[in-house]
């Protein structure tokens, strides 16, 4: 169900959930201080009540509202990254509900780099905004993948396609040392720049499953579709009928409804990789195949895509 901007912000009012545009994916957006809110969408999602969600904000004078002891750090970050796909992790304020955080003491923060989100935020408030789709399968990022999940019962603020595609990096700055918890659009290096100091780079083996998730995509399945994915390293002579394959070397490849060629356009490459997940269910295709990527050096969205393809994979 398509709506307004005016009825969206009186939906969350209200205590609806509504699902929304940001530069990375569609967020599904509840008021952050609803604890009844924050429910149904869990309970929409099937999410599961111990993954912390991300809380967005329009402006760093709301981020300070739920929040507390903030770093210069973060006002760093702010300046710098904010509107932009960066999620801080930091201290929170006895405002923000423990359903929001799975009863952790910090919060995820975030000011997204969209006209429409930010215009929503500014009528409503902090929003809670997990990705929009269903829990396990890949991220929303155009309103067909929303129909896709929920039918005509979810209320969406229509933004057209998502610029990036992929989520948000998220930044933790309550350790020691910064650290990369996900991996997005924002690098390790490019935070470094800006700190002056050492950032801890994302590592798949970091997260330990036994205690509680710091942030979301790192303790659950994620962005997997129905079909089976893999790498390869060798285009097939012979194309199999029943399989996607997405390359990105440039080899002069023939585009066709099974085979997406990048030529090195990581950008491209991340914008449409959950479309092809959601398309290869949506064709009954039996696998998707991807080639293997170079070293994350070469593109600032390597090491995100490598993520959530080896996600996928998984």
């Amino acid at each position: 169900m398509i709506i307004d901007l005016q009825t969206a912000a009186n939906l969350i009012s209200e205590g609806h959930v509504v699902a929304f545009p940001t530069e990375t994916v569609y967020g599904l957006g509840a008021d952050a201080k609803n604890i009844m809110a924050i429910k149904k969408t869990f309970e929409l999602k099937g999410r599961p009540s111990d993954n912390p969600l991300i809380v967005h904000v329009c402006s760093v004078n709301q981020a300070e509202e739920i929040t507390q002891n903030l770093p210069d750090d973060f006002y760093k970050l702010a300046e710098n990254f904010w509107p932009g796909p960066l999620s801080i992790i930091v201290e929170k304020s006895q405002s923000v509900p423990d359903a929001v955080t799975a009863g952790l003491n910090t919060v995820a923060v975030r000011m997204p780099d969209h006209p429409l989100a930010l215009k929503l935020i500014q009528l409503t408030g902090p929003l809670t905004a997990p990705s929009a789709n269903k829990s396990g399968k890949p991220s929303p990022t155009k309103p067909d993948h929303l129909v896709q999940d929920y039918g005509d019962s979810l209320p969406i603020l229509d933004g057209g396609n998502t610029r990036i595609g992929l989520e948000s990096t998220i930044l933790n700055l309550t350790s020691e040392q910064p650290e990369i918890l996900r991996p997005g659009a924002i690098t390790a290096r490019e935070i470094e720049n800006v700190l002056n100091r050492k950032v801890q780079d994302f590592r798949e083996s970091q997260t330990d499953i036994s205690k509680p998730a710091k942030s979301p995509g790192v303790k659950y399945t994620h962005y997997k579709p129905e079909a089976e994915v893999n790498w390869f390293d060798e285009f097939p002579l012979i194309p199999k009928n029943d399989t996607i394959y997405v390359v990105h070397s440039k080899n002069n490849w023939e585009k066709s409804d099974q085979i997406f060629a990048y030529e090195e356009d990581f950008n491209e490459m991340a914008k449409d990789l959950y479309d092809i997940f959601r398309m290869a269910d949506h064709l009954n295709y039996r696998r998707v195949l991807i080639e293997q990527l170079p070293e994350p050096e070469q593109h600032s969205l390597l090491t995100a895509l490598n993520n959530r393809i080896s996600k996928a994979v998984g």
